[in-house]
């Protein structure tokens, strides 16, 4: 009886044995496939020797990869989202015995925690989870700004050393800094045309700072090239708007993420340290280098940027939807709008890493950049789509204001200025960034230090520039006083994947457990087509195994 001559020479299968090893190994890659290439793309860790146990991470990502297409957003995302939740340990590279918060070298003889000078935490999701991972944190998970660059390591927390800060959330930080950054590159399209003029004319010319209908004052442009920038109001003299950070110090999600890995957790990042010629490789000292890949901190980077915009809960009823439109029109009625902007425009809905503007120590290169649209990808809500840009309801300014007068000092309670450029006679640790109020009603505490349980409290002591808006609150009879709180309460985080506006019993279904005597959920399409590929694979390899029989001689 002839063997078929489908598929496979005859000349090739002479034993059962080698068939059935054939279709073992179509089987085996078939599983290899299945798998994200996001596994595929690492170098596994090992611990230090002596450490008997295993990384967190399973290697680093290869940011070529990344820049080329060959890793998806979704397998971007997930490795984003291991590095801010994975607790990490010392076979990541945990600590930074050598190093300070701030970079520098130091003798490796300071404790390998320290609750206020740090490292001082885990994970990035171990300060930032409230409501969920992302979020903001409670009072006890502040930082100490500052405190980390101190050798030895402080152990007081007095506002001589440090600065005390509430964590603040990132839901919606990717819209954030491109608005920054579209932002930047108008104050700067300003100072260029003033600087060009003043040459040509051989005149100073003074210029208004106004971008999308913010004014930052003005700067004057001198026919010598040089530019006074005394009357800039609410940010730096770089003139580059600055969005993360209380005191508005901070240009990207990936400064942010370099800054943050090796404060808090002692993780260095290459391009900040191994790549840096002043550096080099474990410049901590801690047996470990390449901590973190540029593919490493754009990977974290993008989960941040991609994680889902604040919106608004309503209530079912309509007479509790009217109330909180009453709420939202006092809000603006009383001025607290002209700081808390409702709404500001993109140009481009577009996420593109890395930012342009980024510090030295940061990687900036333009030709290996990555980009999503911010309407219609991430984990939801999207951003809402305006023609061919999009809108931003972040209820900000993205400038820094003084809330303290003669009478209201409360918010000026900091002594380190932490570079904020002293601003009209009034030192600049008095000037904070306009809070961001689309996550304000589940984002408690509220302040700069998180010491404030209330809303109504946080509006009370608004002084300084905030006086005349806090005094129209004052004025209002409490029953509309409690109509603004009621609207500011709707301005809420919401669960992953909900549309921007939902209402009280929408936001129940997501919340509410599932009954464990319900059916378990139908697995993702992605699954089901990975385990009908494997049982496809199976089937024929025994197929063949049973059809094809050996040849006799």
């Amino acid at each position: 009886m002839k063997t078929p001559a489908l598929l496979f020479p005859v000349r090739t299968l002479r034993t059962q044995k080698s068939r059935m090893a054939l279709g073992t190994v179509v089987l085996i890659l078939a599983l290899a496939f299945a798998f994200p290439l996001i596994a595929q793309a690492h170098t596994p860790h090992t611990c230090p020797d002596g450490i008997a146990d295993t990384p967190v991470l399973s290697g680093h990502l290869d940011q070529s990869k990344i820049a080329n297409g060959t890793m998806t957003f979704d397998e971007i995302f997930a490795a984003g989202k291991l590095l801010f939740d994975g607790v990490f340990n010392l076979c990541d590279g945990q600590g930074r015995p050598a190093t300070t918060g701030g970079g520098l070298k130091r003798e490796p003889d300071e404790p390998a925690f320290s609750r206020i000078s740090a490292p001082d935490a885990n994970s990035c999701a171990g300060c930032h989870n409230q409501p969920r991972s992302g979020g903001a944190g409670d009072i006890v998970a502040n930082v100490f700004v500052l405190a980390q660059t101190l050798d030895p390591v402080t152990h007081s927390d007095e506002p001589e050393f440090s600065n005390f800060r509430n964590t603040l959330g990132m839901f919606g930080s990717g819209a954030i800094e491109m608005l920054s950054r579209e932002m930047t590159t108008d104050l700067l399209s300003i100072k260029t045309q003033a600087l060009y003029q003043a040459q040509r004319t051989g005149l100073p010319v003074t210029a208004a700072l106004e971008t999308k209908g913010i004014s930052f004052g003005t700067i004057t442009a001198n026919p010598d090239g040089s530019v006074d920038t005394t009357n800039c109001l609410g940010l730096d003299h770089d003139l580059i708007i600055k969005p993360f950070h209380q005191a508005g110090r901070v240009v990207s999600l990936r400064e942010f993420s370099n800054s943050a890995m090796n404060h808090h957790h002692g993780l260095q990042s290459e391009e900040r340290f191994d790549l840096n010629p002043d550096a080099g490789k474990d410049f901590d000292e801690d047996g470990l280098a390449h901590e973190l890949s540029l593919g490493d901190i754009t990977a974290v980077t993008i989960y941040q940027a991609a994680l889902g915009i604040p919106g608004q809960v309503l209530p079912d009823d309509k007479a509790g939807q009217q109330v909180v439109q009453t709420g939202e029109q006092l809000f603006s009625a009383i001025g607290c709008a002209s700081c808390h902007v409702p709404e500001m425009k993109l140009s481009s809905p577009l996420f593109v890493e890395p930012n342009p503007y980024n510090p030295p120590g940061n990687w900036s290169d333009q030709a290996q950049s990555f980009s999503f649209d911010m309407t219609t990808t991430g984990e939801g809500p999207y951003l809402e789509q305006d023609g061919e840009g999009a809108v931003i309801r972040a209820y900000t300014d993205l400038k820094r204001h003084n809330l303290c007068d003669a009478e209201i000092t409360y918010y000026c309670n900091e002594q380190l200025s932490q570079g904020r450029p002293d601003q009209q006679g009034e030192p600049g640790a008095f000037f904070f960034l306009t809070r961001k109020l689309w996550d304000v009603g589940n984002s408690a505490p509220y302040g700069h230090v998180g010491d404030l349980t209330t809303l109504t409290e946080a509006i009370l002591i608004h002084g300084g520039e905030g006086r005349t808006s806090r005094d129209a609150f004052v004025a209002l009879s409490p029953a509309d006083q409690e109509t603004i709180v009621r609207f500011l309460k709707t301005l809420q985080v919401l669960p992953a994947g909900s549309e921007r506006v939902i209402t009280e019993s929408q936001l129940a279904a997501y919340t509410t457990p599932t009954s464990s005597a319900a059916p378990a959920p139908f697995p993702p399409l992605a699954w089901v087509i990975t385990g009908t590929l494997l049982l496809l694979t199976f089937a024929i390899g025994l197929y063949f195994g049973r059809r094809l029989k050996p040849t006799t001689a």
